[in-house]
């Protein structure tokens, strides 16, 4: 019986996703299995994309609608409601239910990765569904963090209030990009931060992983910080993902 996952977000084309879970099914012989990508102009539009595909099992969610798709959901994992945020919709019988992957899948990456002391500090650049699940797995990491926007209703700091207060950057050791800021198409972009306060003490993380070095990515490493983007997060969470819609 054919079974059809996919990924929905507003321009996706720059997706691994579709590649990884094709290289999936073909190398676990799963060929009735296919994942494709629906580019949505709004969330909205999920409804019609439902009825028209009436055989899919199972959704991704990317920017900008990890948020907005809670809405259409008939059921809600408890710790995605927690977050706020959906990147996961497993769908049976017609119902949709959310999860949030993104959160465990950053946790592993970071344990691994950044050598946590009691004086480590986060700052965390961006305010959406991503930027969420990153909170929440700093939150059980007991790593405080503070949080970058250009909305100023939304966080701790703007960009322009950052610029005058140069100890946020230069403690806070773990940096995390959670924007689409220099994200394929656009790659001449990077957030608005003073690349110039970052040292050989910082660990800069970009959860972008396409293009693979961002030009964030490249101005850190060019000021000694250790480096990672976001491939090795993408591919636990898609694992975690195939564990909900094989449940």
């Amino acid at each position: 019986m054919e079974k059809k996952f996919g990924l929905i977000g507003s321009t996706i084309s720059h997706s691994f996703s579709k590649s990884y879970f094709d290289e999936k099914f073909f190398r676990e012989g799963l060929r009735d299995y296919h994942y494709d990508l629906y580019p949505l102009g709004n969330v909205n539009d999920l409804k019609n994309l439902l009825s028209e595909n009436p055989d899919l099992c199972g959704l991704n969610v990317t920017i900008p609608y990890k948020e907005q798709v809670i809405k259409f959901l008939t059921d809600i994992d408890a710790e995605a409601k927690k977050i706020g945020a959906v990147n996961v919709i497993q769908i049976k019988d017609g119902l949709l239910k959310g999860f949030n992957t993104d959160s465990d899948a950053f946790y592993e990456t970071v344990v691994k990765w950044f050598p946590k002391t009691d004086q480590s500090k986060a700052l965390i650049l961006g305010t959406g569904g991503s930027s969420k699940a990153v909170q929440q797995a700093l939150r059980k990491l007991a790593i405080p963090f503070e949080i970058v926007s250009r909305d100023k209703e939304k966080a701790n700091h703007t960009y322009e209030s950052l610029q005058k207060n140069k100890k946020i950057i230069a403690e806070a050791k773990l940096i995390i990009n959670t924007t689409p800021l220099g994200m394929v198409p656009d790659t001449n972009h990077c957030p608005a931060i003073d690349y110039d306060l970052i040292t050989s003490q910082h660990y800069v993380y970009d959860l972008i992983y396409n293009p693979a070095r961002t030009l964030f990515i490249q101005r850190a490493e060019m000021r000694g910080a250790t480096i990672k983007n976001g491939l090795e997060m993408l591919q636990i969470q898609a694992e975690k993902a195939w564990a909900i819609w094989n449940n």
